[in-house]
C-alpha cells in the first residue's frame, strides 16, 4: 500500500477576505503572521450547557436514539441498557444529529426530536446533563434538508436547507433547550443546493458558488468568498471547513469571518463530504473511488492514500493513533491508522451501505442492522472486535448516538 501523501498548503493559496473586500497575501510563509484564530463559541451564559430542570450528571450519559420506518422513536441507555420510547414523527427519509437532538427529515419537513442527554463542551473538560427526551416539532420545508449543526447544543445555532424550495433556515438552539422551535431567519434563496452553517451568532450560506456570510436576522454582509460546488460543511476545533470543487474553504476568525483556501494540489479527487469526531481538527472524506482523504484543518494540511477498497462513508477519530474508520461498498467496518489497515469486521451491514446510519466516539463505533432490528458496537482500537449487539426499542432505520 503506498504511503500516504502529505500535501502542505502554500502561503500564497491564503485568502483573507475582509466585508466587501478580498484580500490575497502572496507573501511567503517567513514572513506571514499567525494563523487566524478558530471561532469564538457563540455567545452565551456561563451556566456552562445547563437548562433549567435539568441534571448535571458524572459522566457522558450515552444513548442510541432509533427511529424506525413508521417514525416511532426509541431510546437507549449505553450504560445501562435501559431503553423507552418517546413518540412518533412521521416517516423518515433521513437523519442528522448534533450530539443532542436528531433532525429527522420527513414529509412535514424536518422533525426534531430532544433525547434529553447532551454533553457541553469547555475546551479542557466537559459537562454532562439529562432531562426528559421529548418531540419538539417540525420546521416546514420541501424535498430533502441538509442540516448543518454547531458546536454546542444549547447555545449557538442550527442550519437547514430545504432542496425543493430553496430555503435556508437558521434555528436558535437557545429556543430548542426550552421546548420552543424559533427561526431565527428564513431566505429564499432560489437554488436548489445550499448549506447554512452556523456561525457565531448568525451562519455562512453557501449557494450559487459562494460562501456569504448573514447575521441572526439574516442580513448578508460583504464578507463571501468563492466555493464552487459547495459539497458538505463541518465545524471543528480549528474553524468552520466546507468542501469545495478545488479542496476546501475554512472559515475562522474571532467576530468578522476569515476565508482560507486549502486547495487539493496533488490533482486527486475532491472529497465527496467530511465526517469526523465532533470538536476534533482532522476530517476524513470518501472520494467515490478508493482513496481515503483526511483534512487536517490546524495544519491546512491534506493527506491522501488508497485504501483499496471502495469506501462510501470515513470518519477521522483523530486520537493519538490517527485512526479513521471506514465503511466499505460491501458492509465491512475497516480501521485504518498512519495509511494502513490495521483491522476489519466480517459484513455488519446487510442492506445499502450508503443508507447506513455510523457513529463514532473516543472508543466506539456503532453501525446499524435495520433488518436485524440491531445496531453492533464495535471497540474499533481492539481489532475491530463486535463489544456488544444492541437490540434498540424500535428499528434502526434510521439511529443516532446521543449524550456527547
Amino acid at each position: 500500500m503506498p504511503a500516504p501523501r502529505r500535501i502542505p498548503i502554500p502561503t500564497r493559496n491564503r485568502v483573507t477576505v475582509a466585508l466587501g473586500t478580498v484580500i490575497f497575501l502572496f507573501s511567503v510563509s517567513a514572513c506571514s503572521g499567525p494563523s487566524p484564530a478558530a471561532p469564538a463559541p457563540p455567545s452565551s451564559s456561563a451556566r456552562h450547557g445547563a437548562i433549567a430542570g435539568a441534571e448535571e450528571v458524572a459522566e457522558p450519559p450515552l444513548m442510541l436514539l432509533s427511529v424506525d420506518e413508521r417514525g416511532d422513536v426509541g431510546l437507549v441507555d449505553l450504560l445501562d441498557g435501559a431503553s423507552s420510547t418517546v413518540g412518533r414523527v412521521g416517516a423518515p427519509r433521513a437523519l442528522a444529529s448534533d450530539g443532542r437532538y436528531a433532525f429527522v427529515t420527513t414529509d412535514a419537513g424536518v422533525e426534531i426530536v430532544d433525547s434529553g442527554a447532551w454533553a457541553w463542551d469547555h475546551i479542557d473538560h466537559f459537562h454532562y446533563y439529562r432531562t426528559a427526551p421529548a418531540i419538539l416539532g417540525a420546521v416546514r420545508g420541501e424535498g430533502a434538508a441538509v442540516v448543518a449543526t454547531g458546536p454546542l447544543a444549547t447555545a449557538g445555532s442550527t442550519g437547514i436547507f430545504f432542496e425543493a424550495s430553496g430555503e435556508a433556515v437558521l434555528l436558535d438552539n437557545d429556543a430548542l433547550s426550552k421546548g420552543r422551535i424559533e427561526e431565527s431567519f428564513r431566505l429564499r434563496t432560489g437554488a436548489a443546493r445550499g448549506i447554512v452553517a452556523p456561525w457565531g451568532e448568525g451562519a455562512i450560506v453557501a449557494v450559487d458558488g459562494v460562501l456569504r456570510y448573514h447575521d441572526r436576522s439574516g442580513n448578508p454582509s460583504g464578507t463571501e468568498a468563492v466555493c464552487v460546488d459547495p459539497a458538505g460543511s463541518i465545524t471543528t476545533r480549528a474553524g468552520l471547513a466546507f468542501g469545495c470543487a478545488d479542496g476546501a474553504v475554512l472559515v475562522t476568525g474571532d467576530g468578522e469571518p476569515v476565508f482560507e483556501r486549502i486547495p487539493v494540489v496533488d490533482g486527486g479527487s475532491r472529497p465527496l463530504g467530511f465526517d469526523g469526531r465532533k470538536g476534533r481538527p482532522t476530517v476524513a472524506g470518501v472520494t467515490g473511488g478508493d482513496d481515503l482523504v483526511l483534512l487536517d484543518t490546524r495544519e491546512r494540511a491534506w493527506t491522501r492514500f488508497a485504501t483499496g477498497r471502495m469506501l462510501v462513508r470515513a470518519v477521522a477519530v483523530d486520537d493519538e493513533a490517527g485512526h479513521v474508520v471506514g465503511l466499505d461498498e460491501e458492509g465491512w467496518i475497516r480501521v485504518y491508522a498512519d495509511g494502513a489497515e490495521i483491522a476489519a469486521t466480517a459484513p455488519v451491514v446487510f442492506e445499502d451501505p450508503r443508507a447506513a446510519s455510523l457513529w463514532v466516539d473516543a472508543q466506539r463505533v456503532y453501525v446499524g442492522s435495520p433488518s436485524e432490528g440491531v445496531v453492533r458496537e464495535i471497540a474499533y482500537a481492539d481489532g475491530a472486535r463486535v463489544a456488544r449487539t444492541i437490540e434498540t426499542p424500535t428499528r434502526p432505520v434510521f439511529f443516532a448516538e446521543v449524550g456527547r
